[in-house]
């Protein structure tokens, strides 16, 4: 099943965890503390009796990270467009714009084949915005089964976010209870882990 079709058919539950995922993924680029959105995955935990409170307090805690990157700020405005109200559709909406950010950031630090992301020939050339859509509908894959649109083939961020999130709300939909989101939240780590060491890279080497 595509992502497209898994945000279609997600309950609140599942909505909310992906959108939150993914914003847990996208940490790095705005906090150092990587547990800041801890209390939120209990509020999804606890439904609609405590999503608006922990939404609020995450926000806080969020807004006290001072950043002037550009795609830090993303991650920030990605968190205040989250709906207070527990409903499907206004979660549906949220957790579909994180999933397309989400994506948009990992191809920012990532390397397509032997040309960085941007160049000439390359998703960030010009046809991302499309691309994206198309992977996310299930409609784009490359010869080996990799994410990919003819000579744009995803490079492993970008891949790696993609399957991440398919994976989470699979989870979620199979998974009742505290177990799905502990193992959503496992996964949402992991992918985590691999954009701080990335970030951390990139700002050792300077690019």
């Amino acid at each position: 099943m595509s992502l497209m079709e898994l945000i279609v058919q997600a309950d609140e539950r599942g909505l909310a965890a992906s959108g939150v995922a993914c914003l847990d993924r996208c940490l790095p680029l705005l906090a150092d503390e990587g547990e800041v959105l801890r209390p939120l995955w209990s509020g999804i935990a606890d439904g609609e009796t405590t999503w608006a409170p922990r939404l609020a307090a995450a926000r806080e805690a969020v807004e006290a990270a001072v950043t002037n990157d550009e795609t830090a700020v993303l991650v920030r405005k990605m968190l205040a467009a989250a709906p207070s109200e527990w409903a499907a559709e206004p979660l549906r909406v949220w957790s579909d714009s994180c999933s397309v950010v989400a994506l948009e950031i990992h191809q920012q630090f990532d390397v397509v084949g032997d040309r960085v992301a941007g160049a000439p020939g390359t998703v960030a050339s010009g046809a991302y915005s499309d691309w994206v859509a198309r992977c996310r509908t299930g409609v784009a894959e490359g010869a080996d089964g990799r994410p990919g649109i003819g000579p744009f083939v995803a490079g492993p961020m970008v891949a790696g976010e993609l399957r991440r999130q398919i994976q989470i709300l699979e989870i979620l939909a199979e998974t009742a209870g505290a177990a799905g989101l502990r193992q959503a939240l496992d996964l949402s780590t992991e992918g985590q882990r691999v954009l701080r060491a990335v970030v951390s890279r990139r700002a050792r080497s300077g690019s």
